[in-house]
């Protein structure tokens, strides 16, 4: 919690403006974050996007090569093994881009939740100065009153 100094009028306005522009850095910060995160999420789409090319480039390998079904017994094995591969590779590669995008949403839920828990915070603080300085301005003016009253009846009195 910052805590500022008091001036004549309530808190150092240089200061205020200090803290809010820190604040206003680390929310900049977190958003910039964000879009990285968000851009670095895009380019692992694209990665993605390039593996499931290439396996329908596989895929249609694959198909020429049931062609030649008539070939030798070793070049039946040898197809089947690169099935096998092509298959391992595919659910190895989707396990890991599903796990890459549950990631990263984990994180950029975190973080929005993060920076709205901030805000909030930062929120009720404002409330809580605008409150503290209502009251000050109130007691100054009962004081300020109370004073021109001893005043008024110093004023009254006959000497």
């Amino acid at each position: 919690m910052e805590k500022f100094n008091r001036t004549l009028r309530g808190y150092d306005p240089e200061e205020v403006n200090d803290f809010l522009d820190e604040v206003i850095k680390k929310v900049e910060k977190m958003v910039s974050d964000i879009d990285e995160k968000n851009n670095l999420l895009k380019e692992r789409e694209e990665k993605i996007k390039l593996l499931e090319s290439k396996l329908d480039e596989s895929r249609d390998l694959r198909e020429k090569l049931e062609g030649y079904e008539r070939m030798e017994n070793s070049l039946n094995q040898a197809i089947i093994m690169a099935q096998r591969t092509s298959d391992q590779l595919r659910n190895s590669a989707q396990r890991e881009s599903d796990l890459i995008i549950d990631d990263a949403k984990k994180n950029a839920s975190r973080i929005v939740n993060e920076a709205l828990i901030r805000a909030e915070k930062i929120e009720d603080n404002a409330s809580n100065i605008k409150r503290n300085i209502t009251v000050l301005k109130k007691r100054l003016k009962n004081i300020i009153e109370s004073q021109l009253q001893m005043i008024d009846d110093i004023d009254d009195l006959d000497f």
